[in-house]
């Protein structure tokens, strides 16, 4: 089954998350030592197809690389390395961790949980992932309302959308 990956990268760890096989969903999945992140990847892309890595690039509010962007050059020159026919793309990280501490604050994480920096990685790399997920979405257009489904199921919109 097709898998987008999504990363957190960081010197010391590695937040990651993975797409659901359809490419709608972003699920945080782990946090890795950075030092292990490539074997940890080959071993994933072995049990399954990996399409695409997207990764958080660090920018700062006026729209230039922040100084953490070096690191990240690296290590997608690196998965180059390792992974050549899986394309890389970027996704601007900015504000994730703060969004990762809303989620989880609104997940009713316990206030150690959430000191956790490891769970902050992997729901950072999901938000991440999920925002890409979400601006690619409509490439194709909203999704048609199948034929089978009867009028009396579907919302007023979507009923006049089908007699178009």
């Amino acid at each position: 089954m097709d898998r987008i990956i999504g990363i957190d990268y960081g010197r010391k760890r590695v937040g990651l998350a993975v797409s659901d096989p359809l490419g709608i969903f972003a699920s945080a999945l782990d946090t890795i030592h950075s030092a292990k992140i490539i074997d940890y990847l080959k071993k994933y892309a072995e049990k399954e197809n990996v399409t695409k890595f997207v990764i958080g690039y660090p920018m700062n509010m006026d729209n230039t690389p922040s100084e953490a962007a070096a690191d990240v050059d690296s290590f997608i020159r690196l998965l180059g390395k390792h992974f050549p026919g899986i394309p890389v793309e970027t996704e601007d990280e900015r504000f994730t961790s703060v969004l990762a501490h809303r989620a989880m604050i609104d997940g009713g994480m316990k206030l150690k949980d959430r000191m956790d920096k490891s769970s902050v990685d992997k729901i950072s790399a999901a938000i991440i992932l999920q925002s890409y997920l979400d601006r690619h979405s409509d490439r194709n257009g909203p999704c048609p309302v199948p034929v089978d489904v009867p009028d009396s199921m579907m919302s007023n919109s979507s009923r006049t959308k089908r007699r178009r």
